[in-house]
C-alpha cells in the first residue's frame, strides 16, 4: 500500500514538473515559424532580425499561458488557422530558444 501511494504521488508531481510545452516539437516549431515569415511581422514592429521582440524588457509574454496566447493573437493577425499541435511547436520552439519557461 505504501508503495502504491509512494508512485501516485511521484507520478502527480513529475507532471506537475514537466516542461510547459511537453507535447510540442522544437524543430517543428522551427519550421512553422519560417513557413509563416514570423520574422517579417517582428522585423516590423521591433526592426533587427526581429528576436529583440522575444528578449525586450516590455515584452508582452511573462509565463508559458501568454506564450500560448500570443501566438494565438500573432496566427489571427496573419489569418492563419493553426491545430493544437502547431501551437505546441511553436510554443516549444520559441520556449526552446528564448523564453525558458519551466
Amino acid at each position: 500500500m505504501n508503495k502504491f501511494l509512494f508512485l501516485m504521488l511521484f507520478a502527480a508531481a513529475s507532471s506537475i514538473q514537466a516542461a510547459p510545452f511537453a507535447k510540442g516539437h522544437a524543430d517543428n516549431g522551427k519550421k512553422l515559424f519560417a513557413q509563416y515569415e514570423c520574422s517579417t511581422c517582428h522585423e516590423g514592429k521591433v526592426g533587427g532580425d526581429g528576436s529583440a521582440i522575444f528578449t525586450r524588457k516590455d515584452r508582452r509574454v511573462t509565463s508559458a499561458s501568454n506564450l500560448v496566447a500570443q501566438i494565438e493573437r500573432c496566427s489571427g493577425a496573419i489569418g492563419a488557422q493553426l491545430s493544437e499541435q502547431e501551437k505546441q511547436d511553436l510554443a516549444a520552439h520559441l520556449n526552446q530558444t528564448y523564453y525558458k519557461f519551466k
